[in-house]
């Protein structure tokens, strides 16, 4: 069963009072930016990209018909195996997934957050996996700019087929049995509070619909920002709608392309 990560109002008298106590000391308390990656930093989906690397750019339907519902990371486990199959190389797969196209507006919202390391902390929550975003964000010079990345971990094995794992087990009934993006951002949120590191604000960027579930984990003060005409903004809207909306506290606002969510965030840090 899915149990929100709202903050009882104890723990939000004391979120208050550690604000309070930071802005006295003259401390400037961070931002958080979290990111999906597919459809938000990437305009594309890299666990289908790839099979651009194919020389007819297809699967048999074999593979496509190994898919079930809620397990997605196992079936991009017979995608690759198959790619490996058809003898392409590790470089191969490589190449292609470095041509994926950023989102427009996402180079200047990345580069703005390399240009701010010391008051903006980004991390990245996505149902990809390790090395597809490790080579992108390589490959474009934004590796820097993101903190950290929680995905699915891969890696090539001793016949050069890429393997891909879960990236965690957990028991939210509403998220793919792999990753639950909301477990993910709580544990993240607490281990930074633990090191003493509080945020101002958080920012949460995605589109799809395991995209709702971490909202449940934001504050009245926080931001969440669903692409325009993707799932995670439908589901949102109907949760507005709904009269026992407690769980969506943070502010929602829409965005097109990263210039959108940029102007959100200089707003926010110039407040």
């Amino acid at each position: 069963m899915l149990t929100s990560c709202k903050l009882p109002q104890q723990d939000e008298e004391e979120d208050g009072e550690r604000r309070t106590n930071v802005r006295q000391t003259g401390e400037k308390m961070k931002t958080l930016m979290v990111f999906d990656f597919d459809h938000t930093v990437i305009d594309d989906n890299s666990d289908t990209w790839v099979i651009r690397c194919l020389p007819g750019q297809t699967l048999p339907d074999s593979v496509k018909n190994s898919y079930r519902k809620g397990h997605w990371t196992e079936f991009m486990g017979q995608v690759m195996n198959y790619i490996g199959e058809q003898q392409i190389s590790p470089e191969r797969v490589r190449s292609v997934m470095e041509t994926i196209p950023f989102t427009a507006g996402m180079t200047d919202l990345l580069t703005f957050i390399s240009e701010h390391k010391s008051t903006i902390d980004c991390i990245v929550i996505s149902d990809s996996n390790t090395m597809f975003i490790e080579w992108i964000l390589h490959a474009s010079g934004f590796k820097a700019a993101v903190d950290q990345v929680f995905t699915n971990p891969a890696r090539f094995n001793e016949l050069g087929h890429m393997e891909v794992r879960g990236h965690h087990s957990h028991d939210c009934d509403r998220c793919p049995v792999n990753l639950c993006k909301r477990k993910v951002l709580e544990v993240y949120l607490s281990e930074q509070s633990d090191g003493g590191v509080e945020y101002e604000r958080v920012f949460y960027a995605g589109d799809g619909g395991n995209d709702l579930c971490p909202t449940s984990c934001l504050r009245g003060r926080d931001v969440v920002m669903p692409r325009k005409g993707y799932t995670l903004e439908k589901l949102l809207a109907r949760l507005e709608q709904r009269e026992d909306n407690a769980s969506l506290r943070a502010k929602v606002v829409a965005w097109s392309s990263g210039t959108d969510i940029l102007e959100e965030l200089k707003a926010s840090m110039q407040s």
